[in-house]
């Protein structure tokens, strides 16, 4: 073979490797654009459910904030509840500050046992805790109807 054509061997194999590689590259640049798509409508989708879920849960605030108003939950129930949604919101302290009467009877009545083990708590039990958590509810009354008031018209 003479050196001319070997030369003309090495430049079409060399054009080939190039164009395979630039084949590849490209390939892989499309591959990684669909999957950043992809990403993009997932990252949307999930973002969407959780506005979603976050206007379900500040639904639930008014909606409880309303029954303790209207004596139709305990007070006890609602701030125990109303402690939950807020923490699964994960509000600012300064919200957790300008309604933390919730958490106050939340934590002050923390002791009494609930659902299953309320069942297991004899007559007198029950009616011993009963008094406890009223004379609780009593003290914080005022406060947890006046944060019920204002919570019902917040957004989180």
């Amino acid at each position: 073979m003479s050196p001319d054509s070997i030369k003309m061997v090495l430049l079409v194999t060399a054009t080939a490797v190039v164009a395979l590689l630039a084949a590849m590259a490209g390939y892989y640049v499309y591959q990684l654009r669909r999957l950043r798509q992809q990403q993009k409508r997932q990252l949307e989708a999930l973002q969407e459910h959780g506005e979603e879920q976050r206007k379900r849960v500040n639904n639930s605030i008014r909606v409880i904030a309303i029954a303790a108003q209207n004596d139709e939950l305990s007070l006890t129930e609602a701030s125990i509840r109303l402690s939950v949604l807020l923490d699964s919101l994960g509000v600012e302290d300064s919200v957790r500050d300008e309604f933390s009467v919730f958490f106050q009877l939340r934590d002050a009545t923390s002791h009494i046992p609930i659902l299953d083990a309320w069942k297991q708590l004899t007559p007198r039990q029950q009616m011993t805790y009963d008094k406890e958590r009223l004379e609780k509810e009593a003290q914080f009354r005022e406060f947890v109807l006046d944060a019920a008031q204002r919570i019902q018209h917040r957004s989180f």
